[in-house]
Order: structure tokens, then sequence, then C-alpha cells
């Protein structure tokens, strides 16, 4: 996947002392520009230069290892390159680069999705590869995908200086095994695709990919590995040291295969969520083949004093204030509780302080209504018919109670929309499968449900739930009993 032996010659002929003086000289690119290739013939019209050290630890013909800091803001210089005369047509213009952060390891590769989905589910809210937007600079319509936690991509004027700060949040010891005598964390690799417009305007036209390993800790213990790695080194003969490479104080990214573009559909639940509910049997199936049920939000999702820093993070994503996020790093759920509301409005700014101090002190809101429902089935009925016969029998009240499940449903805009949404949530289908839903009258009638009768529901009243084939073949009515 990497062309080492270019990366070799490229190390040897960049990483020297005072590298980040040179990056920082007006007559860099056309330095760079001189410099001899394996294949005069190719084009590497980019240099990407990560700002972080390289482990002394790595023999010489291996790939370089960088350790980064988990959630720590790391620079990736972005250097236009080109010859004189090459790639002409994008000057002037903008180039879009996409930023992923993939598994190094092939065999977890062929199950990155997985690992992902199971990451996501254990860590809601939060992403694997964020951009540090305000220290970066020249970086034009940065964007983040929610649906790609390890992927961010922005537009760049090769021509003018561009620099992206990038945050890892996941670490290498999530992803692996727990072994006896301790964890071995999974390395990363940092992978930069960059296009160009096509006669289209849309930018699929390859130009240049590159990358490197990382190893990703928790906070301050890539600093405290680069120091274990160093102390090891300095105790090795001078012969020894002679078979591993030095330690460059930034990584250069190798040029490497653009990442293959992999798109797939979620067709199955995601790890972490098994629903506890029956299921609502229409017809053949619940719901169409592309519709995913979302498990039904918390009721309340009230901050406790026992919240941990991380978990904290975690609520601030969840209730919109993803953008303090990092003013509050370090705020356990006791830390944010104490703040008063001139201090949080302070912090924050009059909106979104007034905001966050009512969801820090907030109190559960009821709902202003709750009725609770039950699936009938033939089961149902049978175990009725039972009840009733038994009830004629013994009429002393001594018999075999029945035991039915009902589910609570809370309403808070009162109309049918919502009766409608909530019950297909419910019972995990879609709400297109239910065409109406109607409410049994006197003498067996069915009378359509209407916003008015919906506010004119008791209180916690009970209901049997059963189904009517609608005229259409994959949708069905709802009759409340």
């Amino acid at each position: 996947m990497i062309g080492w032996r270019w990366g070799g010659w490229r190390w040897r002929s960049l990483a020297s002392p005072g590298f980040n003086d040179v990056l920082a000289l007006p007559i860099f690119k056309q330095e760079e520009s001189s410099l001899p290739s394996d294949n005069e013939n190719k084009i590497l019209p980019f240099q990407y230069v990560l700002c972080a050290a390289t482990s002394p630890a790595v023999k010489l013909h291996d790939e370089t290892l960088t350790y980064l800091n988990q959630g720590q803001s790391y620079e990736i210089r972005m250097l236009d390159n080109r010859k004189l005369g090459e790639l002409p047509e994008i000057n002037g213009k903008l180039v879009k680069s996409i930023f992923r952060v993939v598994f190094h390891d092939r065999r977890l590769q062929y199950t990155e999705h997985q690992q992902l989905e199971g990451w996501r589910w254990n860590r809601p809210g939060d992403r694997i590869l964020d951009i540090d937007i305000p220290m970066s600079v020249g970086i034009i319509d940065p964007r983040a995908n929610p649906n790609q936690l390890n992927t961010v991509e922005f537009l760049w004027d090769p021509a003018k200086r561009t620099s992206v700060f990038i945050q890892v949040h996941c670490i290498s010891t999530e992803f692996t095994m727990r072994k006896h005598g301790g964890e071995k964390g999974v390395p990363f690799r940092v992978q930069i695709d960059t296009f160009k417009e096509n006669e289209n305007g849309e930018y699929t036209e390859h130009l240049h990919s590159a990358s490197c390993q990382i190893k990703v800790f928790k906070p301050k213990g890539a600093d405290r590995k680069q120091k274990t790695d160093r102390e090891k080194m300095e105790k090795r003969t001078p012969h020894e040291k002679e078979k591993y490479q030095p330690s460059y104080e930034t990584t250069i990214l190798t040029e490497c295969s653009p990442w293959p573009e992999i798109t797939y559909v979620n067709n199955s639940p995601s790890p972490g969520f098994n629903s506890s509910h029956s299921s609502f049997s229409l017809g053949e199936g619940n719901g169409s083949p592309n519709h995913q049920p979302e498990p039904p939000p918390p009721v309340t999702d009230n901050l406790l004093p026992t919240t941990t820093p991380q978990e904290a993070q975690q609520w601030l994503h969840r209730n919109r204030f993803s953008t303090f996020t990092r003013l509050f790093t370090n705020f356990s759920g006791a830390d944010l509780l104490k703040l008063t509301r001139d201090d949080v409005i302070q912090i924050c700014g009059p909106a979104d302080g007034i905001r966050l101090f009512n969801a820090l002190k907030g109190r559960m809101v009821r709902p202003r209504l709750t009725i609770y429902v039950c699936q009938e089935s033939l089961q149902l009925r049978e175990q009725q018919q039972q009840q009733q016969q038994q009830q004629q029998k013994h009429e002393d009240g001594d018999s075999n109670g029945t035991f039915f499940v009902y589910h609570a449903i809370y309403l808070e805009e009162l109309t049918a929309v919502e009766l409608t949404e909530k019950i297909a949530q419910l019972f995990s289908i879609s709400p297109c499968q239910i065409s109406q839903i109607y409410k049994q009258g006197p003498t067996g009638i069915h009378v359509l449900i209407s916003d008015e009768m919906i506010q004119n529901f008791q209180e916690e009243a009970c209901f049997i739930l059963d189904t009517m084939k609608a005229e259409t073949n994959d949708s069905y009515h709802i009759i409340l009993k």
C-alpha cells in the first residue's frame, strides 16, 4: 500500500535538523521541486507534513510511527509541491482534500464498518476525527459527515498558506482484544486524498494521496511513550542504534494508493441495540427493507453530579452544545452543575448561555397525555376467553390471572399524526404502513381518530391494538379497543 522506497528517500532528503524553519521559507517550494525522484514522470503535486515527532524505536526499513494524544490538536501543513508548469489547470482554483483515520492492520480493514459502528454505540455523540476549525488556516467549507465518524473534508487553495489542525478522539486500545498482562494498541493511518474539479464542477479527479502510521494514546500518553522509546534507544550500543531511524520533529506523509470509495447501506441493527418490544406483525415484514427504526430517545437526559468528564462531553453533544465541548473538556457533571447562570452566560454568550443553564438545571417535564396500549393477538383473545370462563367458575375471584404487557405512549402535541408516529416507533415499523387509526365505539362502530378526540382521551387510558388490512397491499388500519 505504501511506496516505501520512495518514502524512505523522502525521509533522508527532507527530515533534517531545522526542518521546521525550512518549511517556513518562501523558497521551500522551489527547492523541493528541484529534488530528484525515482520516477521523473511521476507527478507528486502536494506534500503533507504532520507536526508531531516520529518514534526513535523504528527500524531503518520500516515505516515511521508517530504517537498522538487523544483529543489534542495537531497541525498538518498542506504544501504545494508542483514543478514549474505542472498541473496548470489548478492554478487559481481550489482543490478538495479528504482526511481519514483508518486501520493500519489489513485484518481490521476488512471489518472496519463493524468496528466503527461498535465504537459509535459505545461512544454516542462522539466522532473519531474532527477539525479544529479556529486554529486551522486557509481551509474553506470544512465538512464532517455524521455517518462517517472517521472522515472530514475541506477545500483549499494551493497558492495560499494552508494548515489544518486535526483531533483524533479514539485510542488504539479501544480496538484490541483484552489479553492477560495488558493490552497492545492497534496502529492507525492518517490518510489524505486530494482531488481537482472535473468538467461538471465536481471534485472527483484524483491528484495525490499520502498517509502515515500513528498510534493514539490517552492524554499525555503519547509523550510518555515517546520518552520511553527514547530512553530505550539511549541504552543500546552504537552498533544497535545504526539499525534504527532517528526521531524527527515532524512526520512527512508518504505517497500511497487512493482510499477506495466504498458506499454501504447499514441493513442490520447496530450492535448494542436490541428492541425489547414484541414484533408488530403487519403482513410479511416490519417495515420497508430500507427503513431502519431509530431507538426511542430517552424521556430525560439529566446531567448528574456523578457524570465523568467524558460522559459530560457526550451530554453536551446530545443536547446540541457541541461548539462548547472544547471549553468544558475537563468538566465533570458536578463542575458543570456548580456553574451559576451568570457564569454560563459569560462563557457561552447570552443566547447559548441561557439555553445551557436551562438544560443543566432543567427538571423533567411531564407529558401532556399518557396512554397504555397492548397488541391484540390470537393468543390474547384465547386468554381473555379463558379468563372469562374461569371467572364464571370461581365466584370467589381466586382465578389464574393473565399477565398482559402494555406499553406507555407519551403524547405532547395531542395530534393524530403524533399518535401514528409513536405507535410506529413503539413497534418498529414505518409510519407509512399505518393508513388510519380508529377507535372502537358503541355497537362496534369504528370512529376515525382526530386531534380533538385525542385531546379528550382520559389520562392513563388503556387500549388494545387490533389491525385491519387497508385497501393497499402494504398498509394497515389500527383499531383502538
